[in-house]
């Protein structure tokens, strides 16, 4: 799923080639995001396009040989003018009279052409790491001579390193040649999903067509001709070149800058394709570089005298799930009895938007350019399927997104403290931009680290385990960015394992890098100890046996809902007075689902925890709020982790069985008779549950409102 859909699309023919393209934004001016080389389409920009769309009109399109986009047979059909008139029609189909062209590595050359041959077309010309003749740089590139394009070679004498450049191993070997040349193109460490991200791109266009595009390239490279082409450059021109590129050095870059009078931004430590792996400095300069080429309308703005200004904090809640927001909003309304003057804006997102509003709180109207974590958690899903780590992983544009849209807000208006439950976007980016850290910044989480499935092998451990070591080499080298980490648990919650081979215990890693708040329930089981009261209030009668089923606030839990309903007849034949209660949450059609007599079914509740504490028994899944609510309420409860939900399955469970609570099922495993069998059993089971804290939301907050 997307960060942002576009809002065109369509093809733009060219000499019986289409070419696909897709338009996002209605701004001013338009960016064209160029093609590159053939061996990946126009998805590479994905980390820009949101954020560009934001501000501006967006075009981009797959190149040919590539995406959506035709593969001509023949390298003719690839040469560098090819591509150049293949844009210039993309811009004629949608109506983009000017643009600032936006190139990665070959695109530099095609842009090039068109703002010397078409200087009215194009405003400005933003360069990443140019492939481009002007320059050789012998300590990075193929070798001229491991460069050959014929194919029907049946061996080659040299396979290793940039020997793998060549038409005959692509043939033989693409997948090593992918793995390797995309290895080359992101050389910084912690770099896997970029990679991965790019091999998966490779495959989909033959090793074959992939020929005839470099051949193609290199018939038609013409380094005076291009020299020549850049003399005629009128428009801006930046470049933006790592030092460290191991594709084409940073002297092709340096050389670009110089003949066509632009600039140039020197990356060190980055790869050949900062727009994946940097995307928040690249982001923040394509900006600058725009608004330089386009001046933006003018804008009225207050400043108010540091003394003056009103204690402000900015609250980011996970929209994971509707737990972080009560807990969130609890932790909130501490914060302003020790400080009563703090104003409080949120950055959320639907559903978390529900909770806030229904107590009053101010969602930041910032908040409506987020992109939805919550849908593309949904959209990873299975039946009762949800590999959480993984999901993650590809929401890397959605993350990018959300974090831009915080940064632009906190550039803009000054708040003395920025509050994080698990927004994984702003501590990562944070960490890896430090720069833009401007005010205190707490931290808080209800687990610490990525922990590989079974089922994931070696593979998916060796991916867990650089994850965590990127984080601990992030706390360890910029301890400033958290002026509070605080931990909503205590040490004993924290599983006991280690953060991957080689790397500390999570135990005693959390312990020397986190404080610690106690569980936050949102609200004082004491004051819900009279169920009879509690009862009578919620229309449950005393004589009645209430079972609650609930899935949290994601459509990920239906098919769990469905078993369950499906459970309530065989259940309501041996529990007198079965009333089942089935709480669908924002995002489930109620009218979807199956009914029984005995068993209703209500969409969102917005005080779900008085129900749980007053009910007899529930049936949950395995996310930590729901589960830590019921154990805080002592109230006997059946839960079942999504499969390959690495936090459900590993985190959640040690906790609930650290306080000796609840009862875990198998969905796989346990049919509707189990179910049945199980709520009856464990309706009669006594809940022996270890204490919960009750302070946690005060210890929370006296910890971040010492930051004030």
């Amino acid at each position: 799923m997307r960060a942002l859909e576009p809002t065109d699309e369509g093809v733009a023919e060219r000499d019986g080639v289409s070419l696909h393209y897709e338009v996002y934004g209605t701004g001013a001016p338009t960016v064209v995001l160029m093609p590159t080389w053939s061996i990946i389409h126009s998805r590479f920009w994905k980390a820009q396009i949101p954020y560009l769309a934001r501000h501006y009109r967006v075009v981009t399109f797959d190149g040919r040989g590539s995406g959506r986009s035709d593969r001509p047979e023949g390298p003719e059909n690839y040469a560098h003018q090819q591509f150049a008139a293949d844009a210039l029609a993309v811009m004629d189909r949608t109506g983009t009279e000017q643009a600032v062209l936006v190139t990665l590595s070959r695109g530099a050359y095609w842009s090039v052409l068109i703002a010397a041959e078409q200087p009215d077309r194009v405003l400005g010309l933003f360069a990443i790491a140019p492939g481009v003749p002007l320059a050789l740089d012998p300590a990075s590139g193929y070798a001229d001579e491991y460069f050959d394009m014929a194919y029907d070679e049946t061996a080659l004498d040299v396979t290793g390193g940039w020997a793998k450049f060549n038409a005959a191993y692509w043939v033989s070997d693409y997948p090593d040649f992918l793995d390797f040349f995309f290895g080359q193109m992101f050389t910084e460490p912690h770099s896997s999903k970029q990679i991965e991200d790019c091999v998966t791109w490779g495959f989909q266009i033959d090793p074959r067509t992939l020929v005839d595009t470099s051949r193609g390239s290199w018939n038609s490279r013409s380094p005076e001709g291009f020299k020549a082409a850049c003399d005629q450059v009128q428009c801006p021109v930046v470049v933006v070149h790592s030092i460290d590129d191991a594709i084409s050095g940073h002297a092709t870059g340096a050389r670009l800058a110089e003949v066509t009078g632009g600039s140039l931004i020197t990356l060190e430590g980055s790869g050949h394709g900062p727009q994946g792996r940097d995307p928040v400095v690249i982001n923040r300069l394509l900006r600058q570089f725009v608004d330089s080429v386009v001046p933006p309308a003018p804008r009225n703005r207050v400043w108010t005298r540091a003394l003056r200004r009103p204690k402000r904090a900015l609250y980011v809640s996970s929209p994971i799930g509707l737990g972080h927001a009560r807990r969130d909003v609890a932790i909130a309304d501490e914060l302003r009895r020790v400080h009563p003057d703090l104003q409080i804006d949120w950055l959320a997102q639907h559903p978390v938007t529900k909770v806030l509003e229904s107590h009053g709180e101010r969602v930041h109207p910032a908040s409506a350019h987020l992109a939805s974590e919550s849908k593309v958690f949904e959209s990873e899903s299975a039946e009762h399927d949800l590999h959480a780590f993984q999901a993650v992983r590809r929401m890397d544009d959605t993350l990018v997104n959300n974090f831009m849209v915080f940064a632009d807000l906190v550039e803009d208006e000054p708040y003395d403290l920025w509050i994080g439950d698990e927004a994984w976007d702003i501590d990562y980016f944070l960490h890896e931009n430090p720069e833009l850290k401007n005010t205190a910044f707490v931290w808080m989480t209800d687990f610490v680290g990525w922990l590989p499935m079974p089922d994931g092998g070696a593979a998916e451990a060796a991916l867990t385990r650089d994850y965590n070591a990127e984080m601990i080499e992030q706390r360890a080298r910029f301890r400033r960015i958290r002026d509070r980490s605080i931990f909503v648990g205590s040490p004993e919650d924290i599983v006991p394992d280690s953060f991957g081979a080689d790397l500390p215990g999570i135990r005693s890693w959390t312990e020397d890098n986190f404080d610690f708040a106690g569980y936050v329930t949102g609200f004082d089981p004491s004051a819900l100890a009279d169920r009879g009261k509690l009862r009578a209030d919620l229309g449950y009668r005393p004589d009645e046996r209430v079972c609650v089923v609930t899935v949290g606030g994601t459509n990920v839990g239906e098919s769990l809902l469905r078993k369950v309903i499906a459970a309530h007849p065989e259940a309501s034949a041996h529990v007198e007075g079965l009333r089942t209660v089935v709480v669908a949450g924002p995002r489930i059609d109620i009218d979807s689902l199956p009914v029984h007599q005995g068993l209703e079914v209500r969409g969102y509740v917005p005080e779900l925890y008085k129900h749980l504490a007053a009910c007899d028994l529930a049936v949950v899944q395995g996310g930590l709020t729901t589960c830590m609510e019921l154990t805080a309420s002592r109230r006997p409860f059946l839960y079942f982790p999504l499969a390959n939900h690495f936090e459900q399955n590993f985190h959640v469970r040690h906790r609930l069985e650290r306080h000796r609570a609840g009862r875990h099922m198998d969905y796989a495993t346990a049919t509707s008779d189990d179910i049945a069998m199980a709520i009856e059993k464990e309706l009669e089971v006594p809940a022996d549950y270890r204490p919960v804290e009750t302070d946690g939301a005060a210890r929370a907050a006296a910890l971040i409102a010492e930051l004030f």
